[in-house]
């Protein structure tokens, strides 16, 4: 394979390094209130042509097959909003016992019981090419559950949630209607233009983080800090492959990847404003903001490294059904 076609191949992940390094040379330009206005070109433009992408892609039936998925989407909300908070709390009984600041360690706690995320695992399943539908599912309804029965107010809630993910969902579904035979001969690039929103997040991401000064901790701290959260969500990540993977499941493998991304990953959106209501007055809300701040980069960075990997074992694993069997 000559360099060209090598480089070709490996865009995104070149597109990642990229991105990252110009947000470290000048993270002014993307944060929120900088030249680029994350937080509208981001927040609802890009989630919404997201969501959009995704409803011109998918057909009716796969969206309507999704939410009936009844067993997928159990494993999903019972692993992010009871298993992880739980075994989070169970780590930190160990960890109490160490030197590290016991309010990054209540932050770690905070981490475990945020939903997940609208965007970053709807476009890293599509990146893969698995079960896109159940993932839009997921990823809202988490929000959606977990935001209204917090103190964050349930009308901006809903409201942008409705704006940014069901109305250009419907938008495009109705548009696939008049351009189905197009979409089915032209066959365009979905996958490419969502990895390529996904790096304009990234980016504006990593702007925050390198320009926020609240991750202003001593390096033996950072670093254990870091390697710690990329521990769990590696950790969580391979329990999700195993529980889903087992014979007994019924999951197929675009499930799998669905599963993965949607039981840990966790909102950074919804996440400071509850950090903010819970932990009103608190001196200390800086540090238990730290492990949230770094989760949020650190689960999209790990995510779409893995995208190739996890692309290649679920190729390799598609099932042909014969018979009524899955082979």
């Amino acid at each position: 394979m000559g360099l060209l076609e090598r480089l070709r191949k490996e865009w995104f992940i070149l597109g990642i390094v990229l991105v990252i390094a110009v947000a470290r040379l000048e993270p002014a330009v993307g944060v929120k209130g900088g030249p680029l206005k994350p937080e509208i070109t981001i927040t609802y433009i890009a989630v919404s042509a997201i969501f959009f992408n995704s409803g011109l892609s998918l057909k009716t039936e796969e969206l309507t097959s999704a939410l009936m998925h009844v067993k997928l989407h159990l494993f999903v909300q019972i692993f992010t909003l009871v298993f992880f908070p739980t075994a989070i709390w169970l780590f930190l009984q160990l960890l109490s016992i160490t030197p590290i600041n016991e309010w990054l360690l209540k932050g770690l706690q905070t981490v475990g019981c945020m939903p997940p995320p609208v965007s970053s695992a709807v476009i890293l399943t599509k990146a893969v090419g698995g079960n896109e539908a159940a993932a839009i599912f997921n990823s809202a309804f988490g929000s959606f559950l977990l935001g209204s029965s917090s103190s964050v107010p349930f009308t901006s809630i809903f409201s942008q949630l409705f704006m940014t993910v069901v109305v250009p969902l419907i938008i495009g579904q109705i548009v696939r209607r008049y351009i189905k035979d197009w979409l089915e001969r032209k066959k365009p690039p979905f996958g490419a233009i969502s990895s390529c929103v996904l790096l304009m997040i990234i980016y504006t991401t990593f702007c925050d983080t390198f320009a926020n000064p609240n991750i202003d901790l001593d390096k033996f701290s950072l670093i254990i800090i870091v390697f710690i959260i990329f521990s769990i969500q590696m950790s969580f990540m391979f329990l999700t492959f195993i529980f889903s993977t087992r014979n007994n499941s019924s999951f197929t493998p675009a499930d799998t990847v669905a599963i993965i991304f949607c039981s840990t990953h966790k909102s950074l959106t919804l996440g400071i404003p509850m950090l903010k209501i819970v932990f009103a007055g608190y001196e200390h809300l800086s540090l238990i903001s730290v492990p949230l701040l770094i989760y949020h980069p650190a689960q999209i960075l790990l995510g779409s490294l893995l995208v190739p990997t996890i692309k290649s074992w679920m190729v390799s694993r598609q099932k042909v059904r014969i018979d009524g069997v899955y082979l």
